[in-house]
């Protein structure tokens, strides 16, 4: 009998950057561990577009295609919540699991500080890939 897959949001304020990124990762990393979605409190009317670009040139990602900027209501219920580090207060999903990865968002600042934002995000997802296949939130 096959287990029914985890569903985890990554939430930040507009859904544009951050939370797109680890949709977008999470997707391309663990699709076949969790489901990814992402969602704010707010939407922005596109994704961020350095974020959009770095994707494409690091991952071959085009979030464009598959993305767009939601509300929490906008996704389905959720077994892991994972917030961005908004320094707000984030909005409270019902979940299982919570846990904040507080990063700066990059929006408007330099290359270098998006591609590391990026590769945290990266290195998270393979994280909580791992932690969930051992049973772990």
């Amino acid at each position: 009998m096959e287990n029914k897959k985890i569903k985890v949001a990554f939430i930040c304020v507009h859904n544009s950057c951050r939370s797109q990124i680890a949709e977008a990762l999470g997707k391309h990393l663990a699709s076949d561990t969790f489901e990814s979605y992402s969602a704010g409190t707010e939407t922005k009317p596109q994704i961020n577009q350095d974020a959009v670009r770095l994707m494409k040139d690091k991952y071959g990602i085009d979030m464009e295609a598959t993305q767009h900027s939601k509300l929490l209501e906008d996704i389905p219920s959720v077994d892991v919540v994972i917030t961005m580090g908004c320094n707000v207060n984030c909005p409270n999903l019902p979940c299982s699991h919570r846990e904040d990865w507080g990063l700066e968002d990059p929006t408007g600042k330099s290359d270098e500080e998006f591609i590391h934002v990026i590769e945290t995000i990266y290195k998270n997802i393979l994280d909580l890939k791992n932690r969930i296949e051992i049973g772990l939130p």
